[in-house]
């Protein structure tokens, strides 16, 4: 079966007047709803217009760059007296770009979303290498630029105590003999 054939585009309303009965959405929920229909917008601006069920991973590069101009984090050229300064003096004319980690959250809510549209996993093109490979160079890039690196967090190990969950067990029945 075709793709193509199994991806429903909502109006903007989310839908049909029985929605309205339907508690408030939550905040990424909204925004999720919002950046969907942007997409959408975005694809049938484009000359000839792209259909939902066109789309690939080279229409999502597309759009990251192209909402690059409306970005608001200053990126350091590498010719910039400032790069890789994390607080430069003064100001200069580098360019302002979207932050890494606001594509990386927009891509993760675009990618649910043509999910949620009827999209399968296997042929998302939120979820294709190409655009992971281009995060990791947006941040790649940036931290460079700024002189921070971007750390991974690392999570806590869990070791399991024979002693310690003994005692725990005594904590909660505290009447059962040891």
């Amino acid at each position: 079966m075709n793709s193509s054939s199994t991806i429903v585009s909502k109006d903007s309303s989310g839908g049909s007047a029985s929605n309205q009965a339907s508690p408030p959405l939550s905040r990424y929920e909204s925004q999720k709803r919002r950046d969907w229909n942007t997409f959408g917008q975005y694809l049938k601006n484009q000359r000839p217009p792209v259909s939902l069920s066109q789309c690939h991973c080279n229409h999502v590069l597309e759009f990251l760059r192209y909402l690059d101009q409306f970005g608001k984090t200053k990126v350091h050229l590498h010719g910039c007296v400032f790069f890789g300064q994390p607080d430069p003096p003064a100001p200069c004319t580098c360019p302002l770009r979207q932050a890494w980690g606001s594509l990386d959250a927009l891509i993760g809510r675009l990618r649910a979303a043509y999910e949620e549209h009827g999209g399968s996993p296997e042929t998302n093109p939120f979820g294709n290498g190409a655009i992971r490979v281009y995060l990791r160079e947006v941040k790649d890039s940036q931290a460079k630029a700024r002189g921070i690196p971007y750390k991974k967090k690392k999570k806590k190990k869990r070791i399991n105590h024979p002693l310690k969950a003994h005692d725990e067990l005594l904590i909660k029945n505290p009447k059962q003999p040891a």
